[in-house]
């Protein structure tokens, strides 16, 4: 599966943005999803998982009640929607889809996943 980021910009604090992962096969639905990001100097960190039907989703806490994951599996794609934004959600964010044996559990950890896009930088000024 490959996988395009998108929808990441500049920002000020407190604004939205939404980010895109569009895959590249119809095997999308197989695979559970998950957003990661990485900051400057920073190691990756999670940030968002879906399952594959979409019924389960997990969150880091420093985002909980600010980001909202969400696919459509018709258009084999999964998305981010962040809401009140702060600068130290400033990183690059990147789509990542998981093990088929981990499809059904959404997944804070990096090697369940074996396919990752390129990555979308998203900046939030003060």
């Amino acid at each position: 599966v490959q996988l395009q980021a998108s929808g990441g910009g500049l920002v000020q604090a407190g604004g939205s943005l939404r980010l895109s992962c569009a895959a590249s096969d119809r095997t999308f639905s197989d695979h559970g999803m998950g957003w990661f990001r990485q900051a400057p100097e920073k190691v990756r960190e999670f940030v968002a998982a879906i399952n594959y039907s979409g019924g389960s989703t997990d969150y880091a806490d420093s985002v909980k009640g600010r980001f909202t994951i969400s696919r459509d599996n018709t258009k084999n794609a999964v998305y981010l929607q962040m809401n009140s934004l702060k600068p130290e959600d400033t990183a690059v964010y990147f789509c990542a889809a998981s093990r088929w044996r981990y499809r059904n559990i959404p997944s804070a950890i990096a090697g369940r996943y074996e396919h990752w896009g390129q990555g979308t930088q998203v900046t939030v000024s003060s």
